[in-house]
């Protein structure tokens, strides 16, 4: 009598899928906002606008932070003319653009405005508004933050954190104009 044989055969696969190295990246961002008044205190325009953080700026941010340096600088903010912005920008040296305040119109009344942030919450820290009061006509196209330089306008010192132009381009201001502009920093 012939025997039946079925050979049982058995196979199993498996495979592992994983997600590759988890990566956590941090973007130092940050934005303007600058309101324009006439003298009769009703608003002319408003910009919100986004920065460019400088290569000196990351820096001074992380050699501050990561490597526990004693921190005592003021950071100000200042208007900016027309012109280019680039990220290799220092207050020292940025070809594409001029202060306005001093030198340059529009003026404005005193110095480049102490800035100090409100406790970050929510990854981000916002700064009060800032009053500067025009005293002659002439254009403004955005603002910048200054850490450590004097608060004299066209001063060199310091390093320029962050710069940033105007959205809808640059605007006109007349004498007896008031702009209030205050700096959000996140990430």
């Amino acid at each position: 009598m012939p025997a039946d044989h079925t050979p049982i055969l058995d196979h199993s696969n498996a495979s592992l899928i994983r997600r590759g190295d988890d990566v956590e990246q941090v973007e130092l961002c940050g934005s303007y906002l600058v309101i324009c008044t006439g003298p009769d205190g009703v608003e002319k325009w408003r910009e919100s606008f986004d920065n460019l953080v400088t290569t000196l700026g990351k820096n001074d941010l992380l050699n501050t932070y990561f490597r526990a340096a004693i921190y005592s600088q003021t950071i100000r903010m200042g208007l900016k003319g027309a012109g280019a912005i680039a990220v290799g920008d220092t207050q020292a040296s940025h070809a594409g653009w001029l202060e306005v305040g001093l030198a340059n119109a529009p003026i404005y009344t005193g110095n480049r405005k102490d800035v100090l942030l409100a406790a970050a919450s929510g990854g981000s820290a916002s700064a009060p508004l800032q009053s500067f009061a025009i005293t002659s006509s002439g254009v403004v196209a955005g603002a910048f933050m200054n850490n450590g330089g004097s608060a004299t306008k066209d001063d060199t010192t310091g390093v320029l954190y962050s710069v940033g132009d105007f959205t809808n381009g640059p605007r006109s201001v007349d004498n007896g104009d008031t702009l209030q502009a205050s700096y959000t920093a996140s990430c």
